[in-house]
């Protein structure tokens, strides 16, 4: 990917959610809602605090992350379609 995100951002690719329930039942596309489970594509260096020192983040690229319906701005890079988010914006990272 040739793009790299600046400061405290957070490039995320959504993890799909599941088409069917645990009873069998398959979801639409048209009922479904978007999954708030996701995979950490790419990092920023990390914010400044004030005294000027960059504090690195704690999510890094590979990690399976969970964020709010509503986070993030959707972009669509190299035919890939990824949300830019801030990290604070990251509920916590699934293990």
């Amino acid at each position: 990917m040739k793009f790299r995100p600046l400061h405290d951002r957070v490039v995320v690719r959504r993890i799909d959610a599941e088409e069917k329930t645990k009873g069998g039942i398959i979801i639409p596309d048209t009922a479904k809602e978007k999954p708030q489970e996701g995979e950490v594509v790419a990092v920023g260096a990390g914010a400044r605090d004030e005294s000027g020192k960059i504090v690195a983040l704690d999510v890094k690229a590979g990690d399976r992350v969970l964020f709010g319906k509503w986070s993030g701005t959707e972009v669509r890079i190299d035919g890939q379609d990824l949300l830019i988010m801030k990290e604070s914006d990251i509920m916590g990272v699934v293990a």
